[in-house]
């Protein structure tokens, strides 16, 4: 299990840029499914705990920045569209 353990684990470990979003979640979504396994040893499973916790954290940083990107079109007076920034409070824009 080590050499898949080190092909495995998360990019962010390996250097300060962490993976796309998309391939941290489904590393997560992979511990998840190794965790449900009853055979699964202690030491093992508080290993892949701990990276499943820190990968989501990473996801959640992501997911926080990415919001602080998105931003809503609307149209104004004249018929130009412009870019208002994404108000995660407004009922409206969800």
């Amino acid at each position: 299990m080590d050499a898949k353990k080190d092909a495995t684990m998360p990019q962010a470990a390996k250097s300060d840029k962490p993976d796309p979003f998309e391939k941290n979640l489904a590393r997560l979504d992979a511990i998840v499914q190794e965790l449900g396994d009853t055979d699964l040893p202690l030491d093992q499973a508080l290993v892949l705990y701990e990276e499943g916790m820190k990968l989501s954290e990473c996801c959640h940083k992501q997911l926080e920045e990415a919001e602080g990107r998105v931003e809503i079109l609307t149209k104004k007076a004249g018929g130009k569209i412009a870019a208002e920034p994404f108000a995660a409070d407004d009922p409206e824009a969800r």
